[in-house]
């Protein structure tokens, strides 16, 4: 893969209310200049879960800047002013399995499913673990993603590595 401009990385995620926007987050801060995120959702909520929000801006983002919504702004079939996208990575074990839209220029694609942390049950302190992991998780993988150089990697061995990514919480894949 070349280095012609930003890559752009697409998010999805069933809901587009916790991880595909924490995810979106993570990735525009720490792969600025060299990445530009977004997140969709295949049947958006229409609204970010609020426990994403106090945990974003509890680590500084700008949390207004986020909303929920159709993995169709990010189709050229829908939207022919749509981003050229390079990679876009399945969040939420939901989306794994749907039909997404056709992408054109076949971006790269991986499942990085997790747990949904808008399911996490208890009190505020157990809910906020289960945000604070999610929220973990998502930066362990965009670090090792952001991290690979694109340059040298071919794309059947890129390929291996994003899948790898999305098998790992904390430690780097296996060199492919």
């Amino acid at each position: 893969m070349s280095e012609h401009r930003p890559y752009n990385v697409l998010f999805l995620c069933t809901g587009n209310s916790c991880r595909s926007i924490m995810a979106e987050a993570i990735m525009n801060r720490e792969g600025a200049g060299k990445f530009v995120a977004y997140s969709a959702g295949s049947h958006p909520t229409g609204v970010v879960n609020p426990h994403a929000l106090a945990l974003l801006e509890k680590f500084n983002y700008k949390a207004s800047a986020y909303r929920s919504k159709p993995w169709e702004e990010f189709s050229r079939e829908t939207n022919p002013n749509a981003p050229e996208l390079d990679f876009v990575f399945t969040v939420c074990d939901d989306a794994a399995g749907e039909v997404c839209p056709i992408w054109p220029g076949q971006p790269m694609s991986a499942h990085w499913g997790m747990p949904d942390p808008a399911r996490a049950s208890g009190n505020e302190a157990e809910i906020g673990l289960a945000f604070a992991d999610t929220y973990r998780m998502l930066n362990n993988r965009i670090t090792l993603f952001r991290n690979l150089p694109m340059d040298k990697l071919d794309r059947l061995s890129l390929q291996k590595r994003l899948e790898d990514i999305g098998k790992t919480g904390v430690q780097a894949p296996a060199a492919g």
